[in-house]
């Protein structure tokens, strides 16, 4: 997301339309739902909310297929004759050998086997299920009528749950949206583009935008206080204020309320969020303190320039049930933070006060070193 947005940011783009293919879908997803002010439309060609198979996807691969697929994919990429041939059956327009190398060279000199390794596994444990509702701009959602690659469905799945989203079927058997009959392909974007640029809003603040909400608040702080007296406790209150503070501002996190020894705080990335919340542990143990934090991903509504919703009272809810030290997370944070080296151990499902169902909370296990 920050690298979209620094991009924008130099090319002096207020708003853009995003085009995504495939598993640039997800991405495109989170920072539209994220940045909603600076995105004009989405397009989402041959994507998908995730990869592997769910209850609600049941026409997707298993988890061990996809990886022996990802083994195989992997090993074709040294083999040039292999990997021109796997192109062409996912793009049968690509008709001569000429067009399918040329097609396969910058593939093959922009990755390395490891590296494509390491990114088709972070693949793996994208899910953006949970925040597709929040994605709040014109989106158009396009697949080609004949691909042997991808399955349709995929595309429905995600046109059905973004509000608003409207489902393309366009000539063709390419996976790839630059071969084939792309023509068809311009002119439905062009329609589609014209149709946002008269529809925007200019200067209006968006209602509803996806945020990462982090809670924190002192273990023990009444046997604390007791344990100090007053002003001892006031002056370590003070402390701990600062040492929170200044990490919000590390990360770039909002302070949004502090309200006794509990800090809320709202992040536009949940690993961000996470790194901070694990900075903030170990910082405020070393004036002897432990707090336990709590975080959340959701849809949160501008209130007179506040932040409210059910996504904040949940992220509340996760963090009263951290032990102390800990930071907790939901799933829908841990889903949405694959590829971060971020790790997370499973506290199972629970009860969270005063919302619906059950959660599925994990505790930060490790957190990449560099951070």
């Amino acid at each position: 997301m920050e690298d979209i947005r620094a991009v924008l940011d130099a090319a002096e783009s207020e708003q853009a339309l995003l085009f995504a293919v495939g598993d640039g879908g997800p991405l495109a997803i989170l920072f539209t739902a994220t940045y909603p002010e600076r995105v004009l439309g989405l397009v989402l060609w041959h994507s998908w909310p995730r990869l592997t198979r769910a209850p609600d996807l049941p026409w997707l691969r298993s988890r061990g297929e996809i990886e022996r697929r990802f083994e195989d994919m992997t090993a074709r990429l040294d083999d040039r004759i292999a990997l021109e041939e796997s192109i062409g059956r996912q793009n049968p327009g690509l008709a001569t050998e000429r067009e399918r190398r040329e097609f396969a060279r910058p593939i093959r000199l922009s990755l390395s086997p490891g590296g494509l390794a390491t990114y088709l596994r972070t693949n793996l444990d994208v899910d953006v299920r949970d925040i597709l509702r929040a994605t709040r701009v014109p989106t158009l959602v396009i697949y080609v009528e004949a691909s042997e690659v991808y399955d349709p469905r995929s595309s429905r799945y995600l046109a059905d749950h973004i509000p608003g989203a409207r489902l393309v079927q366009v000539p063709g058997a390419d996976f790839a949206p630059v071969v084939g009959d792309w023509p068809s392909v311009v002119r439905e974007l062009e329609g589609f583009a014209k149709q946002c640029v008269s529809g925007r809003r200019e200067g209006v603040e968006p209602e509803r935008v996806l945020a990462t909400m982090l809670f924190t608040d002192i273990a023990g702080s009444t046997a604390k206080a007791a344990e100090l007296g007053d002003r001892r406790w006031r002056e370590l209150l003070a402390e701990h204020h600062a040492v929170v503070r200044r990490q919000l501002a590390s990360f770039h996190g909002t302070e949004l309320d502090t309200a006794g020894d509990g800090f809320l705080a709202m992040f536009d990335g949940p690993a961000r969020a996470i790194l901070c919340a694990c900075a903030t542990v170990e910082a405020v143990r070393q004036i002897g303190l432990d707090i336990r934090a709590g975080v959340h991903t959701g849809e949160c509504e501008r209130l007179d320039g506040e932040i409210g919703g059910i996504a904040v009272h949940i992220g509340a809810r996760v963090a009263a049930e951290a032990q102390p030290g800990e930071v907790l997370a939901s799933s829908t944070v841990k889903d949405l933070v694959a590829g971060s080296e971020i790790q997370f151990r499973e506290r199972g499902l629970t009860e969270l006060k005063g919302v619906p169902g059950e959660w599925r909370l994990f505790a930060v296990a490790a957190v990449p070193r560099a951070a």
